[in-house]
């Protein structure tokens, strides 16, 4: 049984945890980041006490990264039992990616798992453990790496992410670790030392172990005054923010997620990067250095009305067409221009009424929907079933008819027609035998429909093509 426990830390611990529950509805559960280590543990362990184990849910992330991680996942359920703390655990694939440590990317592994978690469980607050060392640490460490305002705002004691529905809350974020460590004995818990904590290769550990002792002689009120140094600047974003939404509601384009080229370089340097900043974030994609958003401006205003941006970040390419500026999945360098496609093999898809049809090459899905013979790009069942559909790559100078009457036109002409950026144009075209049925972003080609003229007693058929991530 875990003694009670009527110290200075334990009052200040509980204290701290009784404020955070305190600021949410009665009924409200939480989950609990549970890595095993004292910070985790102390968190768990006074959470319990103050809100009852009801209110609480651990949730562990098993990163593989450690020899000894089978052996913390079973103690943590173990401690979570013990307390009767409901208890969810995720394993994760730490990903090695280009730009990656090993640091951020388990960071970024850990708190996708986590959300995925919450989101399984219906709970809409995470706690975290960091304290007021680890504060100082980030600070520090933005400091070294030159970071603006949002890095120096380091930890937020509430944060919830742009488009999340999960909020971060740290209740120990202005406590010491000695507290916490104190907190632990007192309590006698038992919890888990991670190795690579030691290891001074990482530059959190090197300030850890090798930095902060020495300013903790010389500097004794440094973690305040770091604090302080934190809020100042998250004080500071906000009104950058603030600057920036109202940039973005002047500067949102035609299409949805992009910007108009004119109204971004209508703003100074400074501001434009801001903006740039701020709407990188609400499209969920990571921060961008200074070096790199200040070419990308200069990019964009040497470029003119041509589409020749070339800006990579984090697998996402910044694109410009007619005066829209967009972020697409891929790499800039990859073929823009629509004459050169990419060729797939040939695939046969026999349609017999079903509703979809899955294309893995292409990474989407062909839906088929019935319609009435007057809805827009209604196609007769008939011209499904005629032929076997066979589904091909552009090769350049394929032509269409999008009304019955109307001229034949290239397909280029029509995707440009319609604002089609070209690297969106690489899209999977739906024959009938020898003659083209079906173009993505585009619609039927009349010019294949054995009778043109809509029969309101046959049965027809819209085609939508919905690539794997928009596929509801």
């Amino acid at each position: 049984m875990t003694p009670s426990a009527d110290t200075p830390a334990d009052r200040l611990v509980l204290d701290a945890v009784g404020v955070v529950f305190g600021a949410l509805p009665a009924d409200a559960r939480v989950a609990i980041a549970f890595s095993g280590g004292v910070d985790s543990t102390v968190l768990l362990d006074a959470a319990v006490r103050v809100g009852g184990a009801s209110r609480c849910v651990a949730f562990h992330i098993h990163h593989g990264l450690s020899a000894h991680a089978d052996e913390w996942l079973a103690h943590c359920a173990g401690f979570a039992h013990e307390r009767g703390v409901e208890f969810a655990s995720l394993h994760v694939d730490v990903s090695r990616a280009a730009g990656l440590g090993v640091e951020a990317a388990a960071r970024d592994a850990r708190y996708r798992a986590f959300d995925a978690l919450c989101a399984q469980h219906g709970l809409h607050t995470l706690w975290l453990a960091q304290h007021a060392d680890d504060q100082a640490e980030t600070v520090l460490l933005q400091l070294l790496r030159g970071a603006g305002m949002a890095g120096l705002a380091a930890m937020a004691p509430e944060y919830l992410p742009s488009g999340a529905s999960v909020t971060r809350m740290r209740p120990l974020l202005h406590l010491l670790r000695a507290q916490l460590e104190q907190y632990a004995h007192a309590r006698d818990l038992r919890w888990i030392e991670d190795e690579s904590n030691a290891d001074t290769r990482y530059a959190r550990n090197a300030l850890r172990h090798d930095v902060l002792p020495g300013l903790a002689v010389h500097f004794p009120g440094f973690r305040d005054a770091l604090a302080r140094t934190a809020a100042h600047a998250a004080s500071a974003q906000r009104l950058l923010d603030e600057l920036a939404r109202i940039d973005l509601h002047a500067a949102l384009g035609e299409e949805e997620g992009a910007l108009s080229r004119d109204a971004l370089l209508a703003l100074d340097e400074d501001r434009g990067a801001n903006l740039l900043r701020y709407w990188m974030r609400t499209l969920g994609l990571p921060a961008a250095s200074t070096a790199r958003l200040m070419d990308a401006l200069r990019q964009l205003r040497e470029i003119g009305d041509a589409h020749g941006l070339r800006v990579d970040h984090a697998g996402q390419a910044l694109r410009c067409y007619r005066g829209q500026i967009y972020w697409e999945a891929g790499d800039s360098a990859d073929p823009a221009d629509e004459t050169v496609l990419v060729e797939r093999a040939e695939s046969v898809l026999v349609w017999q009424g079903q509703s979809v049809g899955r294309l893995p090459q292409w990474r989407g899905t062909f839906v088929f929907s019935d319609v009435q013979a007057d809805a827009p790009d209604a196609i007769p069942a008939d011209e499904l079933m005629r032929a076997p559909l066979a589904v091909r790559s552009r090769s350049g100078g394929e032509r269409m008819r999008c009304t019955a009457n109307g001229a034949s036109r290239t397909l280029k002409n029509l995707f440009q027609e319609r604002g089609v950026p070209s690297w969106k144009r690489d899209v999977p075209l739906l024959f009938a035998g020898e003659a083209l049925l079906f173009v993505p972003l585009i619609g039927g080609n009349r010019a294949a429909f054995i009778d043109p003229a809509p029969r309101d007693n046959a049965r027809h058929i819209r085609i939508d093509w919905r690539e794997d991530l928009t596929l509801a």
